[in-house]
């Protein structure tokens, strides 16, 4: 997957809001983390490294990449602004999250590095799986064919069976 491109603001994760501050966010297993509102860019992109350091990203990666560590990236991140309980509530949530998101990525690369041959079988089971779906299309579709040709069918009209005869099988056949 190629780098995510740098917006706006000049800086990675870091876009541009229309009342003038800056929003950090960070992606994770599919994820959109939310790191705060800051009143600066380089603010903005302090804390994308910090969650970047985090999740253990390349430095490549990184706003700052002279920053030799966590915990110097988290010294230099600023803390998100917590302006009452609800804000405080969510800037909790996002930090389990982060937390539950890190531990996640740790134990996966934890289970592929003991167990590499279950990460094989993983990716033949569904190889099985694909060759078991197209085979079950490709005998609808003669099931549905033959029908057709059939003149004493059992089908009715609006036998959604009928629709087989449509159904694709050569898409991803190869």
């Amino acid at each position: 997957m190629p780098p995510r491109r740098r917006g706006s603001s000049g800086f990675r994760g870091v876009r541009a809001r229309p009342s003038g501050r800056f929003y950090a966010e960070i992606r994770a297993g599919g994820f959109r983390l939310t790191l705060g509102t800051y009143n600066t860019p380089e603010l903005a992109a302090r804390a994308y490294d910090a969650a970047a350091w985090r999740f253990r990203r390349p430095r490549r990666d990184m706003n700052f990449p002279d920053v030799e560590s966590l915990e110097e990236a988290e010294f230099l991140a600023p803390p998100p602004c917590l302006v009452d309980d609800e804000d405080r509530r969510r800037h909790r949530q996002v930090q389990r999250r982060i937390a539950i998101a890190e531990h996640d990525e740790q134990l996966m690369r934890q289970w592929r590095a003991q167990f590499p041959n279950d990460v094989d079988n993983t990716d033949a089971f569904f190889a099985d799986l694909r060759a078991q779906r197209r085979f079950n299309r490709r005998h609808r579709r003669a099931v549905a064919e033959f029908e057709l040709e059939n003149p004493n069918t059992t089908w009715t009209e609006n036998d959604p069976r009928w629709d087989d005869i449509w159904t694709e099988t050569t898409s991803d056949d190869e």
